[in-house]
């Protein structure tokens, strides 16, 4: 085998990569298994795709080793392979919304004018963390929560916060997350506290990039 056709080979390996991630609903499943493993039919309904397509395209991530299975009778529970497979995938997030106008459009048009609520940096989070003087919300599913959590969250999923507000102090500001950047629950969760009259703010950092970042994480 020539230089050239052994050059030719690693490439296509590297090219494999990109191809996986070659459908939108390819990233969201990585997105999703950021936040702790999940079931084929849970991922169907997150994703709003049929079981046989999400079975389809999580056969594509797990064939380049991005994801990995284990089965508990009947379910097969899928997860990330590790963390550096997120971590490509906020890299390319951002590289695109930062390259492409029609993703940062398109980024602006999902998750809305919020212009009023500027997220909290992950540094600052941590400070007042460390300060006691803030709530902390996770607003994500229950089942993510107990997948791993920011320390000391407290967890009312979105769907029942209206319901729910009773449990949260009126005396702390109340910091709301979801599952990362690319996610409006914490957003919507802090136009529901400010109409309730708590103050509160939103952070964009979720448990994945807490996560990257170094810092811990509560099981």
């Amino acid at each position: 085998m020539s230089d050239r056709n052994r050059k030719n080979r690693l490439y296509q390996e590297f090219a494999r990569i990109g191809k996986a991630l070659g459908a939108p609903a390819r990233i969201e499943l990585l997105d999703l298994l950021a936040q702790g493993e999940k079931t084929v039919e849970a991922l169907a309904e997150a994703c709003d795709l049929s079981v046989k397509n999400t079975s389809a395209h999580l056969r594509v991530l797990r064939a380049t080793q991005l994801v990995e299975t284990r089965r508990d009778g009947t379910y097969v529970f899928y997860r990330l392979a590790d963390d550096a497979v997120i971590h490509f995938v906020r890299q390319a997030q951002r590289l695109a919304q930062a390259r492409l106008a029609e993703a940062d459009r398109a980024a602006r048009a999902y998750l809305g004018d919020r212009h009023h609520m500027q997220p909290i940096t992950a540094r600052d989070l941590r400070e007042r963390m460390r300060a006691g003087d803030i709530v902390v919300l996770d607003v994500r599913p229950a089942d993510e929560y107990e997948a791993g959590h920011l320390p000391d969250a407290v967890s009312i999923p979105l769907r029942e916060l209206k319901k729910r507000l009773r449990e949260l102090p009126t005396d702390r500001e109340v910091v709301a997350y979801c599952r990362g950047p690319y996610c409006v629950y914490a957003g919507q969760a802090v136009e529901i506290l400010e109409h309730a009259g708590f103050k509160a703010q939103r952070t964009d950092v979720g448990v994945p990039d807490w996560k990257l970042l170094g810092h811990k994480v509560e099981v």
